[in-house]
């Protein structure tokens, strides 16, 4: 007789494994299957998906590893301390990300014993539907598994897109997996792509010596910020050394003796030749809904790969939700946990709510870059009446002692009602920072709120009230 579920999530990325340790909390029997391409030593599935394995967390830890090579190499004497022989081991660095991601993707698996989760190790696929519910075929190392569950969480996921003419091998030309295994840096990187991954992957290697050059086909700078995070993350790039050129038309590839060539023509119809060591490819990504059979039971994807939903992730086959990168929305890790937790609450009869507007973004750069809401020229092109207020974190005693004073928060909120609309930080911390104006929108607070809430001093977060201040003119540091 097949194993039976009452739920059960195809996939064990951010989304798919919140999804199902929250329905295990609320009383489901629950299976989880996972087909990961980031095997262990050992030849089990590393869970996490993207987010822990080759994403998210390994990222990070690249991040904070140059970050802190550079501040030694750059910043150690303004606080009078004198260094002398600083070097940066590569193998070391990476030797400690690997440590980090194996700790997180063992904690998953805790996490499962500890919910009564099954794990199912192999890739799953649909293959019809009974009385007893949805049968799923589970394609493992050791053969094939048919299993029952009355719900299905699809949760599998994306992978990076390629480009054509650009033949991606990992080695010296790379998506973000292979540009996080680099085993020195290179002298001269290039980059396809000026998004969150492109910067703060080229960000790294360039911390660590590498000349970056970044090739962005749009003609505009992060486009999808606010204009005025944008020109300031421009101004101090540019200032930093990375070389970032605007609405190119991207050619062939070829590998050579020395590295690999890429034809670009720029934006006044010029052609040109990037010669580097490695070349990143950073174009986005695409859901991987081709293996899952949706056919039998009657779903196809959409012209782009995605999923079609409803506002509460069902699918047109009841019972079947979808969550994450698989369906529309920011392709981002905590956007596929809250909608996990959302389907979950869902199948227990609550009535749980999402509100994509009060989602925060985050790019770790130096210095950071977070936003959540509606952006200036959004407001402008809605017609919406708004305020602004802007403080900069040069005004800031904490931003000062620490030696990280560029950039600042800016605030939107309503002309008449004073209802936040958007908050906007580039600086110090900005990943931690933009939460309280995260939780601000959520509960549809005013600028006066922050602005009359006591914040510790001296912290960055004064920067937040002071930005709050500024909306009616009253910013007192400045």
């Amino acid at each position: 007789m097949n194993k039976q579920f009452d739920v059960l999530v195809i996939g064990a990325g951010p989304g798919g494994y919140i999804a199902a340790i929250r329905a295990a909390q609320l009383g489901f029997s629950v299976a989880c299957c996972e087909f990961s391409a980031y095997d262990d030593p050992a030849g089990e599935p590393r869970l996490g998906g993207t987010c822990l394995n080759a994403g998210c967390i390994p990222l990070k830890a690249l991040v904070a590893s140059s970050e802190a090579f550079e501040k030694a190499v750059l910043h150690l004497p303004d606080h009078g301390i004198s260094a002398s022989g600083i070097s940066i081991d590569v193998a070391k660095m990476q030797k400690r990300k690997e440590a980090i991601v194996t700790k997180m993707t063992a904690g998953v698996k805790f996490l499962f014993r500890k919910n009564k989760i099954t794990l199912l190790k192999g890739r799953g696929s649909f293959a019809g539907k009974t009385d007893a519910g949805y049968r799923i075929i589970i394609s493992g190392k050791d053969g094939n598994e048919e299993v029952v569950a009355q719900k299905v969480i699809i949760a599998t996921g994306s992978k990076a897109r390629h480009i054509p003419n650009v033949q991606v091998d990992n080695v010296t030309i790379c998506d973000n997996e292979g540009a996080l295994k680099f085993t020195e840096a290179p002298k001269k990187l290039g980059v396809i792509g000026a998004g969150v991954i492109g910067l703060e992957v080229g960000s790294v290697w360039r911390r660590l010596g590498a000349e970056v050059t970044i090739l962005e086909v749009m003609p505009s700078f992060l486009g999808a910020a606010d204009e005025s995070i944008s020109r300031e993350a421009s101004k101090l790039f540019l200032k930093q050394g990375l070389h970032i050129k605007l609405g190119v038309r991207i050619g062939q590839a070829k590998l050579n003796d020395k590295g690999v060539s890429i034809a670009y023509t720029d934006d006044q119809g010029s052609e040109h030749t990037l010669e580097c060591d490695k070349l990143i490819v950073s174009v986005g990504r695409i859901p991987n809904t081709e293996q899952l059979n949706l056919e039998a039971i009657g779903l196809q994807p959409d012209e782009r790969g995605f999923i079609p939903v409803n506002d509460h992730c069902a699918t047109a086959a009841p019972g079947v939700y979808a969550i994450g990168d698989v369906v529309r929305g920011p392709m981002l890790a905590h956007k596929a946990e809250d909608e996990g937790v959302l389907v979950a609450e869902q199948l227990a009869g609550q009535k749980p709510h999402l509100d994509y507007n009060s989602m925060p973004w985050v790019i770790y750069t130096t210095p950071e870059i977070a936003w959540v809401g509606k952006t200036e020229q959004q407001l402008r092109s809605e017609g919406r009446e708004y305020k602004v207020g802007q403080f900069p974190f040069a005004a800031n005693g904490r931003a000062l002692g620490l030696g990280d004073s560029e950039g600042f928060i800016k605030m939107l909120a309503d002309a008449a009602s004073d209802e936040i609309l958007g908050v906007h930080i580039i600086g110090a911390s900005a990943s931690d920072l933009i939460a309280e104006g995260a939780l601000a929108m959520e509960f549809r607070a005013s600028s006066e709120d922050i602005a009359r809430t006591c914040h510790p001093h001296p912290s960055l977060s004064e920067v937040m009230r002071e930005a709050a201040l500024a909306i009616e003119k009253r910013a007192l540091n400045m």
